[in-house]
């Protein structure tokens, strides 16, 4: 899917101090190792006296935190535990765990939940294989829609206004245009009810995502399974594929969802 540049959006209602705040919990978001406030002004191209202030209050309100003789700063989990704590993931979540653990035993895979917020994937929760060596995506990982399984599983079965907000979102933080086969990739999915394909990120993974709906048939999350092909023990995608698309329907109704009418 090839993507080309384009020039973010212009802001109808510029809010400079937000944007400020916002950008350095986005710039914190990709770096675990931390900053100092000379990273963090000469990242954002400010000076340090112009993002003093922001850090303060950030640090006062516990999103970030500095370690006793260490000068650079990180993220805490607020931002996560907020994130969990707002009720539909919560619940979504809570669910989803019981679920998630045993299609971790019965295929021997590990497996993860996302869902899509501000034009990205938010990996919600994961469960590990219970066997070695294995390949997960850690819970609070943030994923391109584009370009992964769990995206594509929810972009294709979101109703169209919505789709085109959220990839309009994508565009405008990512700085590129749609991949040109999205569309029609999308309707393959939509006609075979589920993502399948080798990963974009890791070789030897094949991913495998089924949505998780909502009351009105429209995708809320996607269950997803990166099937690691181990040497000597043969893949049975038929069977990966049958456990997660029970699950998938399982959990759908949990949360009081159905599939979309054919």
């Amino acid at each position: 899917m090839d993507r080309e540049r384009v020039k973010p959006q212009k802001k109808l209602y510029p809010t400079p101090a937000l944007e400020k705040g916002l950008d350095i919990l986005e710039l914190f978001a990709r770096e675990p190792g931390g900053l100092t406030k000379s990273d963090v002004a000469r990242r954002l191209g400010r000076t340090v006296s112009e993002i003093f202030r922001m850090l303060l209050c950030l640090e006062e309100r516990g999103y970030i935190s500095q370690s006793e003789g260490d000068d650079r700063f990180r993220l805490t989990l607020r931002l996560f535990r907020m994130a969990l704590e707002y009720p539909p993931a919560k619940r979504l979540a809570s669910e989803a765990i019981p679920v998630m653990q045993e299609v971790a035993h019965e295929i021997r895979q590990s497996c993860h939940l996302g869902v899509l917020e501000g034009g990205q994937v938010v990996i919600l929760s994961q469960v590990d294989s219970p066997v070695s060596p294995h390949f997960y995506v850690k819970a609070g990982s943030i994923v391109d829609p584009t370009h992964s399984a769990t995206g594509h599983a929810i972009l294709a079965y979101l109703p169209e206004e919505s789709r085109a907000h959220a990839l309009a979102l994508w565009q405008n933080k990512a700085g590129q245009r749609l991949p040109k086969d999205l569309e029609k990739h999308l309707a393959k999915i939509r006609a075979q009810g589920y993502e399948e394909r080798v990963s974009y990120e890791i070789r030897g993974i094949t991913d495998l995502s089924f949505p998780i709906f909502d009351e009105y048939g429209a995708a809320v999350a996607g269950l997803t399974v990166p099937c690691l092909a181990r040497i000597g023990q043969p893949m049975n995608m038929a069977s990966v594929r049958e456990v997660l698309r029970n699950a998938s329907m399982r959990l759908t109704e949990k949360i009081g969802g159905v599939p979309p009418a054919k």
